[in-house]
């Protein structure tokens, strides 16, 4: 199909719209005038005001129908009219009367139209097209609703500060939507009693069982991000427990900014997870990329193509993609080609590692800004790899931080981990190098040298919920290392656009910890995945299988020697730290370079060596047990009797722990 053809049709379909537009409003502007003088003179005009009227009618008319064509009278959609078009209807119809009057006044001296008529037609005017346009969505919001009442499936709507008057007509006029709102639901209690237009508060989140029971309501529709994760878990559990059907709706922001999309969708983990929505310094972070040239490591990856897309929004001169993986880099490239220019985006398939390569990439591209987001990331294989990790995590970053010390980059923002606090992981252990490695270039060189630390990232690759679903989708069993291992949390969005905020906000050797709100149970996120599947939490087994070589009980923001300070934004922490010195780090990376390709003991041992706080269990132990120590979620060795060491602690929620060689793969 040629598609210009629908190109072709669009500008005679506006027309034609144009112009069924012009002949109502003249048509209606003629009832108007007539109506004036029929008022004026008590509905028996004398001959010679009926002979001025047909005489004055035609430019009268034409020069009204100017005016309101003028001021876009004609372009508003009716069946969506709101009070900035009754207020273009008032401009149009005072201009329009003004207009009349001067000409009648100053251009024709052989008559004059009587004042009181043009004072009628002004008023006529505006009752007559204010009540054309408001019946025809009074029609859609109100009557159709009324007409279709039996028809529709009655719901309620939870988060009315959030736009819900308008979310609800929205809903209400949706030709494919057919729900009938009967109340709302909001956590601020002021609102209790009161109404929204038509529609009353009823209550609070959680009575919505109760609310739904007694107004014979089965479907609840949540505003997105209005209510807390907390609130969200208890009120899903209440609503699979009652049989109701809960959904999200996007916001009236998210309506206002971009494509008009209304969708009503299935909750989804990351709104059980949710905090107050992340508030960026917009201005600051458009300065910083707009006509840069700006370089991601790591940019098909999950944090990475975030980051490319937050940064391709700013409209940067040059993005330059760096990624090894060349899957991931053509699927990124082909997302982004959509929205940029000409060359504008450049991928280039690079190791971090191979120092030449990025050299040459340096040179020719001249980045004013690298978000460094490359790297190693699973604990588990870094331990049965730690010499890996270092290549990659250490000395990948060190080419990075010296090339742009070299090529004079701007800002250099390292994509760090909660891992590198207090670190019992091969992973933790390099991450905490790479900071310290840019930290005390901050001494010697002009580059902005900043690290950003935060926890997991919400369904990212690799990451717990996916190897979750998966699990769930085979019929289980969901296998879950401890029934107390916590982890902070953050959406792939949120971390990526609180990098840039840190970025825009650094002014050299910080390190800015992203607020994660409150850490969350991995097994209450088993729990949660289990029961948004549709299926009861007691369907399918959760097998504790006891943590893995390297990893913590709980995770840390900030390190012993460290203090988290407030910053100029809510969500982002500054740790508070001593500058490294550069030869000490460079002494302890000579060291590590020496010992990368020798046996997993021999580095291990090296990096303790380097990390002075770097604490690692027996890895020949089939299983480590969190035991007791002086710093909360430092890893212990465990003896072969593990599982039945946890298996108080698991006794609570009631599920089995077997050993992790047991598990069904």
């Amino acid at each position: 199909m040629d598609p210009g053809a629908d190109r072709g049709r669009v500008p005679g379909t506006t027309a034609r719209r144009l112009l069924f537009f012009a002949a109502v409003h003249l048509a209606a502007l003629a009832a108007c005038y007539a109506s004036a003088f029929q008022l004026r003179f008590d509905f028996d005009i004398p001959a010679d005001d009926y002979d001025l009227f047909l005489r004055t009618a035609p430019w009268v008319l034409l020069l009204k129908l100017a005016v309101f064509c003028r001021l876009g009278s004609f372009q508003s959609w009716w069946r969506y009219v709101t009070l900035a078009d009754l207020s273009i209807l008032l401009r149009a119809s005072t201009l329009s009367g003004v207009a009349v009057a001067a000409v009648d006044y100053f251009f024709i001296a052989s008559y004059q139209i009587p004042r009181a008529v043009l004072l009628l037609d002004w008023g006529l005017t505006v009752l007559l097209l204010g009540g054309l346009r408001s019946s025809s969505r009074l029609l859609r919001e109100e009557f159709w609703a009324a007409i279709t009442k039996s028809r529709r499936r009655p719901a309620l709507i939870i988060g009315a500060e959030s736009g819900g008057e308008a979310l609800a007509r929205q809903i209400e006029g949706h030709p494919r939507l057919d729900y009938r709102i009967v109340g709302f639901l909001d956590e601020n209690r002021a609102y209790h009693g009161s109404r929204l237009g038509r529609i009353p508060f009823l209550g609070g989140p959680l009575d919505a069982a109760r609310l739904a029971e007694k107004l014979s309501v089965r479907h609840l529709l949540v505003i997105d991000g209005s209510l807390s994760g907390e609130t969200m878990r208890a009120l899903v559990q209440e609503c699979r427990q009652a049989g109701i059907e809960l959904k999200v709706i996007p916001p009236v922001d998210r309506l206002l900014n971009g494509p008009y999309r209304f969708q009503v969708r299935d909750v989804k983990i990351d709104d059980l997870l949710r905090r107050a929505p992340v508030r960026l310094d917009l201005a600051a972070i458009g300065e910083m990329l707009r006509g840069k040239r700006v370089m991601v490591t790591g940019g098909g990856g999950s944090i990475g193509s975030e980051i490319c897309r937050q940064v391709m929004a700013c409209d940067p001169e040059e993005l330059i993609l760096v990624e090894r993986a060349e899957n991931s880099l053509f699927h990124i490239e082909r997302e982004l080609k959509k929205s940029s220019r000409d060359g504008q985006l450049t991928p280039c398939i690079a190791d971090i590692g191979d120092l030449e390569r990025m050299r040459r990439i340096f040179r020719r591209g001249r980045p004013h800004i690298v978000f460094h987001a490359a790297a190693h990331k699973h604990v588990p294989l870094m331990e049965t790899a730690p010499g890996e990790a270092i290549k990659n995590n250490v000395f990948g970053t060190k080419n990075l931080a010296d090339l742009a010390d070299r090529y004079g980059v701007e800002r250099f923002v390292l994509v760090s981990t909660d891992k590198a606090v207090n670190p019992t992981s091969v992973m933790g252990a390099t991450k905490q190098i790479a900071e310290r490695y840019i930290r005390s270039l901050t001494e010697t060189s002009e580059t902005r040298f900043i690290a950003v630390r935060f926890g997991n990232v919400l369904a990212s690759a690799g990451s717990v919920v996916p190897i979750f679903q998966e699990q769930i989708r085979a019929g289980g069993p969901v296998t879950v290392t401890h029934p107390q291992m916590t982890r902070y949390f953050m959406t792939i969005p949120e971390a990526s656009q609180l990098v840039l905020q840190a970025a825009a906000m650094g002014k050299g050797g910080e390190i800015f910890v992203l607020d994660m709100g409150e850490p969350v149970k991995i097994a209450d996120l088993a729990r949660d995945l289990i029961r948004l599947s549709g299926v009861s939490a007691d369907a399918i087994e959760i097998v504790f299988t006891g943590p893995r070589p390297g990893e913590k009980l709980f995770e840390e923001l900030s390190s012993d020697g460290e203090r988290l300070l407030p910053t100029c934004h809510p969500k982002v922490q500054l740790a508070d730290h001593a500058l490294c010195d550069l030869d000490d780090v460079r002494e302890s990376l000579a060291d590590l370079a020496t010992v990368v390709d020798e046996s997993s003991e021999i580095v291990r041992e090296a990096l303790r060596q380097a990390v002075s706080d770097y604490a690692h269990g027996d890895r020949g132990r089939p299983v480590a047990e969190i035991g007791s120590s002086d710093r909360q979620g430092e890893v212990v060795a465990a003896g072969p009797d593990v599982a039945r060491a946890l298996s108080d602690t698991a006794s609570e929620a009631n599920p089995r722990l077997v050993p992790a060689s047991l598990v069904p793969r």
